[in-house]
């Protein structure tokens, strides 16, 4: 995409039931007592919204079709598969979140894995990390992890079978769609690219090699049979059967280093949710390798410090400017600190409340600080992690089950390799891990020796799948995409709605800003009110304008119980609301009328 919004789309569903604070309602009836039924239906609603109105309409038919939120989430996950595939799919990767019905919670790492070849330092040429390689073509490719990831969560947790949400979502590929002007867009900015590889430019250029205009249907005959495949004889034929064994052929004929072996030793990793607090709210997010659990927690822990909503009354560019400090500090530490917990020491104290005190005490309300390097959290070496462009999809049902999931294959159409006759667009989450520790990846994000390339370990992640609850129930769920964006997006939006009193549709179109600390810029959307820029300047803060600071989906549960999808206006999207009536002795619930959110 322009900037990064390309980078990693998102795509938010959800449902929940009056027992939760959602809608939720025993049928009517007038009968004599006697005559009632021992168990009456109930209406059960969801709510999706997403970046394509397909796949908005895939997640809420999944539920209306007697599915949970687990189900919604990954049907809709898999139609953006089809539809998205410039952002995510099921060669890539993804998180999924879940905070189940009697208040326990779960968390599947399906992030992808460098292959067993995979070297230190194999994208360096000459002694110099080259990014060609680690963002483009056969070396780029980490083994996918989100159909191994979606299987497990549907098996533990779903109710319906991969196949069933497989099929709709073949057949869409197969029948084809009009593509929109956004998509058009991404495949123009990458059609020089996409046309070195002769299976990616048979599915998504013309035959002159350019690309597609707008409105034109895309056809995917290949991935609408993959997708078939794997609904008639399960993830196997992905992981240990023909798909793999194709990959693998492809990999020896072009210089790769992924084998079928790859993927037959994938397996999904069930991690510990990460649950810190912010003032009254719990917040509910992914441990590493995700960094952006750990930093939007540190980011919350750092400005619980400061009396934000009356700092924003008092002086809105103050406000922006004590979160941006907040932002530099945690990724500061994120470059030297986080990296994959199976392989590296990951401090837990990253999130500890002493600690985010001590950095808060190094901002300034009325300067910006010059951050040297990463600070030292406490217990070091002991109390560890995991020793006990994008999509986003939340969900949550009747019965108390809320689901975040986050799913990627890394910048604009991943390494912009199909395998001829697969279909699939293949990740470049290669390029997540440190090519050469120091040196920026593409979006601009150093990493430090704990996220060095090394066999079998997953890349250090940005995707931020979260839940808040409150009083232990849960009131939002809030995702986003854009590369590194996605942390301080969520962590605006969190902000806005609890300290600033913006509603909810309000804080995810507010103009947004974002600081990584290296490039040491404060970037701020061109809609950035310019009396808050030139104040923001004063501040010492070097700006940097662009055009979309990423793009935030997010659902709420309104006092009444209303539940409230809000689409980024950023991008095309759609937000709808569904229905239907549940009877507990029925496992084939009747869909109801879906009507827009």
């Amino acid at each position: 995409m322009t900037d990064s919004l390309s980078r990693r789309q998102w795509v938010v569903a959800t449902a929940m039931a009056l027992v939760a604070g959602c809608n939720s309602a025993t049928s009517t009836n007038t009968a004599p007592p006697a005559a009632k039924s021992a168990a009456e239906p109930k209406t059960v609603t969801c709510a999706v919204a997403s970046v394509h109105p397909l796949a908005t309409d895939a997640g809420v038919a999944a539920f209306e079709a007697g599915g949970n939120a687990v189900d919604a989430a990954i049907a809709t996950a898999l139609t953006l598969g089809v539809v998205d595939t410039a952002n995510s799919g099921i060669g890539g990767g993804c998180f999924i979140l879940i905070r189940r019905a009697d208040g326990s919670l779960a968390a599947i790492d399906g992030r992808e894995k460098a292959p067993a070849a995979a070297t230190r330092d194999m994208f360096l040429v000459d002694g110099k990390a080259d990014p060609e390689l680690s963002q483009t073509g056969a070396l780029a490719i980490g083994v996918p992890g989100a159909l191994a990831a979606y299987d497990l969560a549907l098996k533990k947790y779903g109710q319906r079978d991969l196949k069933d949400l497989l099929l709709p979502a073949a057949e869409i590929a197969e029948k084809g769609f009009p593509i929109d002007e956004v998509y058009a867009g991404k495949l123009k900015a990458t059609e020089e690219k996409l046309a070195k590889f002769a299976g990616t430019r048979a599915v998504l250029l013309k035959s002159d090699k350019t690309a597609f205009d707008e409105k034109h249907k895309l056809r995917q005959p290949d991935l609408a049979k993959t997708y078939r495949a794997v609904a008639e004889n399960g993830i196997a034929w992905f992981y240990q059967g023909p798909f793999a064994e194709k990959v693998g052929e492809w990999m020896a004929d072009n210089h790769g280093v992924m084998t079928a072996a790859d993927f037959a030793a994938y397996a999904p990793v069930e991690r510990e949710p990460l649950v810190t607090t912010y003032r009254d709210w719990t917040i509910v997010g992914f441990p590493p390798p995700s960094s952006g659990g750990v930093h939007v927690a540190q980011m919350l822990n750092i400005l619980e410090n400061f009396k934000l909503s009356a700092e924003y009354k008092r002086d809105p560019a103050r406000a922006l400017h004590i979160i941006a400090e907040a932002m530099k500090l945690a990724f500061a530490d994120r470059a030297y600190w986080l990296g994959d917990p199976d392989f590296v020491d990951v401090p837990r104290g990253l999130i500890d409340k002493e600690y985010a005190a001590e950095l808060a005490r190094q901002i300034d309300p009325e300067h910006a600080l010059e951050v040297a390097g990463h600070g030292t959290p406490p217990r070091v070496g002991e109390d560890l992690f995991g020793k006990k462009h994008t999509t986003h999809i939340a969900a949550a049902d009747s019965e108390g089950n809320w689901v975040a999931i986050t799913a990627t294959i890394n910048t604009t159409f991943g390494s912009k390799v199909i395998v001829p006759g697969t279909g699939v667009v293949l990740n470049n989450e290669m390029d997540d891990l440190s090519a050469q520790p120091g040196v920026p990846n593409a979006f601009g994000l150093v990493g430090g020796e704990n996220n060095a390339v090394a066999p079998g370990k997953r890349p250090l992640s940005s995707m931020t799948p979260t839940i808040v609850l409150k009083d232990g129930q849960p009131v939002l769920t809030v995702g986003a995409a854009g590369g590194p964006k996605i942390i301080t997006q969520v962590l605006l939006a969190i902000v806005r709605r609890h300290d600033f009193g913006q509603s909810l549709k309000e804080a995810v179109a507010a103009p947004r800003i974002h600081q990584q600390w290296v490039p040491n810029v404060l970037m701020v959307e061109d809609a950035l009110p310019a009396n808050l820029i030139k104040k923001l300047e004063r501040f010492g803060h070097k700006i940097e304008k662009i055009g979309t600071g990423g793009v935030t989906q997010a659902i709420e549960v309104e006092a009444k119980g209303k539940l409230i999808g809000v689409h980024d206006p950023r991008v095309p999207g759609k937000a709808a609301n569904g229905k239907r009536t549940a009877n507990p002795s029925n496992s084939e619930q009747a869909p109801a009328t879906r009507e827009a959110a």
